[in-house]
């Protein structure tokens, strides 16, 4: 009986150690947000919740209507289950692509859209998302911003079978808005254009080329940004000193072109940086 009780005892002790050395079970997500932001925690993620997501109007988001319309109309569809497309934005810098995405959220969260952020380290972890928000009756944006991929990147496979790929039916509540800079989100390179290559070189180089631009075309919607001309920078810039109460003067206009040859761009994004700084200066001095 003695030995009977040893081993219980050691097997209790082995219990207690192992349960030191196991991760803690994930809580259940607050489903009652409307974002959320993957996060890993070791080999685990979960949805951690953005208690207060960044609220853009779509209303402020200029010079860009066809591509607003495009993305608020294919939006529109997935939220009375029709059919809708993932959603790729491509071009300059601070023309808005982010705030669209995220405009979009504040325009449709009280008829259940909802947004998830995930990095692209973390895309691996796509389908585990997706079996935590299949049953669920919101609709679900997966929300990748300033997404490209390098050479020797193997989370753009994980994103091509969420896209079109997978022996699983996709889940009907799930689309991915992905942003970036670059066209097919990896990296090109003249050699991928030579017919002949050295004999160090692949051996079909069109195969390469194919699977680079493979996951672009996935993307059943696809938008490209241009930058804003000066006449469009500053009347972006003038809007944005409405909403800090500035009005544009001539003191403001010519602040403004000094402001953005300082960035080296005429953008969006330049023009509310400038906005922000010329309205506190005003303000400070008063």
């Amino acid at each position: 009986m003695n030995q009977i009780e040893h081993l219980l005892q050691r097997a209790e002790q082995l219990i207690t150690r192992l349960e030191t050395l196991l991760p803690a079970p994930l809580a259940e997500p607050n489903w009652q947000v409307t974002a959320w932001r993957w996060v890993k925690h070791g080999a685990q993620g979960q949805l951690q919740a953005v208690e207060h997501p960044h609220t853009v109007a779509l209303a402020d988001i200029r010079f860009i209507d066809r591509q607003k319309a495009e993305v608020v109309r294919n939006t529109q569809q997935f939220l009375q289950g029709l059919p809708a497309n993932h959603v790729l934005l491509t071009g300059a810098r601070g023309t808005g692509k982010s705030s669209l995405v995220k405009a979009l959220l504040n325009a449709y969260s009280e008829i259940g859209l909802r947004l998830i952020e995930v990095d692209k380290q973390d895309l691996t972890d796509l389908p585990q998302i997706t079996q935590l928000i299949r049953n669920r009756p919101e609709k679900f944006i997966i929300f990748c911003d300033d997404l490209t991929f390098e050479a020797n990147d193997t989370g753009y496979k994980a994103l091509k079978v969420i896209l079109d790929g997978s022996i699983e039916n996709a889940s009907s509540n799930l689309l991915v808005y992905a942003t970036s800079n670059r066209k097919n989100l990896m990296p090109e390179y003249m050699a991928d254009n030579q017919p002949v290559l050295e004999k160090t070189g692949e051996i079909r180089p069109n195969d390469t080329i194919d699977e680079k631009t493979s996951l672009a075309e996935r993307f059943g919607l696809w938008l490209s940004f241009y930058s804003f001309d000066q006449d469009e920078y500053l009347s972006i810039a003038e809007h944005w000193l409405k909403t800090f109460n500035v009005s544009m003067d001539d003191s403001a206009r010519h602040a403004a072109l000094q402001f953005y040859h300082t960035r080296g761009a005429r953008s969006g994004r330049v023009a509310y940086q400038f906005a922000k700084d010329y309205a506190g200066k005003l303000q400070l001095k008063s």
